[in-house]
């Protein structure tokens, strides 16, 4: 069947050559010829009938407009500096222009970014609006409610500043790495270096109040409230908090044991540090053993722990339990 599809279209060649000579019109004739031998001619073929093959031309792009915004949430109650992102959702979803516009009608209450990140700024209430960029006249809004902020009294005993479970910090509480500590620290170092040619390093040391919570929230998305709450404080109940604590070569188990973790528990006293979570005191410091953790209290007082053999908690009579 192809080769009477080839002979036909040769025949037609030969004809259209035949006619432009005829005319006289060589120059068409050659034209005629170089156009039929880059043309070319598809079939359809079957049992019955022969159909020309058409390349279809593509349709002109049909632009979608949104109609309707929808949200993962339509309201939240913050604290002061607090963060929350509702995630949004334009509908149709094949809407050409899904650009968001964000606003907030109250920015002494709070703000909100070109994202949607809203941010708690003061006492109050207030909207959140999203608007389509492509219809602005589509949008969705968001109620905000800001707490007004709860007053904390720090802990102090004998001039330590006491933080666990049961004595938080307050949310602004931003003081940075204590300059003392660290200095304590870097002597420490060089004397573990010096003596048993021991590296040690700071592997976690000052975190904000909201570099806490997004570290703890991840925890707890991993492992559940109750397994986090053994091994991560909640934001606001965390010695890290204070400056005056540091994680040490390796948070983890792979610290347990080593060289470095003897020369501390044997050494650390003698510039001002305690081991703050030891083994077989979860049920009163309220965390589990972490032989990396150690927290700055000053030399008097920290040789005065080391010999009661006690915690913190013990050595004062405190406790360690959540609220709620």
């Amino acid at each position: 069947m192809k080769k009477l599809y080839y002979l036909a279209a040769a025949l037609i060649i030969a004809l259209s050559l035949a006619a432009c000579k005829t005319s006289g019109n060589e120059d068409n004739a050659s034209s005629a010829f170089e156009s039929s031998a880059v043309s070319t001619v598809s079939f359809s073929e079957s049992s019955e009938t022969v159909v020309p093959a058409v390349n279809s031309i593509p349709d002109e792009p049909v632009y979608v407009k949104v109609e309707e915004i929808k949200l993962s949430a339509y309201e939240k109650t913050l604290n002061i500096g607090e963060r929350f992102m509702p995630i949004v959702t334009m509908l149709p979803e094949n809407a050409s222009n899904k650009a968001e516009i964000w606003e907030s009608d109250n920015t002494a209450v709070a703000t909100v970014n070109k994202y949607g990140n809203i941010t708690a700024i003061g006492e109050g209430g207030c909207t959140v609006t999203v608007k389509s960029a492509d219809s602005p006249e589509v949008s969705a809004v968001f109620k905000v409610t800001v707490n007004a902020p709860i007053k904390i009294e720090m802990t102090y005993r004998e001039g330590i500043l006491i933080v666990n479970k049961s004595y938080p910090l307050p949310g602004n509480y931003n003081p940075g790495v204590n300059s003392e500590a660290k200095a304590a620290l870097d002597q420490m170092f060089a004397a573990a270096k010096a003596e048993q040619n021991l590296d040690m390093w700071v592997c976690s040391g000052f975190r904000s109040y909201n570099v806490q919570k997004n570290l703890y929230n991840s925890y707890v998305r991993r492992d559940g409230v109750k397994n986090a709450d053994r091994y991560s404080a909640r934001p606001g109940y965390s010695e890290h908090q204070t400056g005056l604590a540091f994680d040490i070569n390796y948070a983890d188990s792979r610290f347990t044991g080593t060289p470095q973790a003897i020369w501390l528990a044997e050494n650390a006293y003698k510039y001002g540090f305690i081991l703050r979570y030891p083994e077989g005191k979860e049920h009163i410091t309220g965390y589990m053993y972490e032989p990396w953790h150690y927290r700055y209290i000053g030399v008097e007082n920290a040789a005065k722990i080391y010999s009661s053999g006690l915690t913190l908690e013990e050595y004062f009579g405190l406790t360690s339990v959540y609220s709620e």
